[in-house]
């Protein structure tokens, strides 16, 4: 795979799976999306990116266990794939590069 170039939202989606780590689902990344951003988020946009992102190969998911109470549902567990994390890398070394030597005055 060559050069992947991440929109804005998929850039911060997959950046809030990774601070959520290890069990992270799509409710999880759209809490860590509006605590860290301090902004409202669809959760359907949260599903749909990271659906767009599966279809990439930069994140991989899998269903979990039933919660134990009755009628309790599994919650798709998501993480980035080795391609993903090498996407969020190159695109931090891209923006890096662009922001290098710009000052804008404020």
């Amino acid at each position: 795979m060559g050069r992947t170039f991440l929109g804005e939202f998929e850039q911060i989606v997959m950046l809030a799976l990774a601070r959520v780590g290890e069990g992270a689902y799509a409710v999880s990344i759209h809490g860590e999306l509006e605590r860290i951003t301090g902004k409202s988020v669809s959760v359907p946009a949260v599903y749909v990116t990271l659906s767009r992102l599966g279809k990439k190969g930069l994140v991989v998911s899998q269903m979990g266990t039933p919660s134990p109470r009755p009628g309790g549902r599994a919650k798709r567990h998501f993480e980035l794939s080795a391609e993903g994390k090498k996407a969020l890398a190159q695109s931090r070394q891209l923006l890096d590069r662009l922001w290098d030597g710009l000052e804008l005055a404020q």
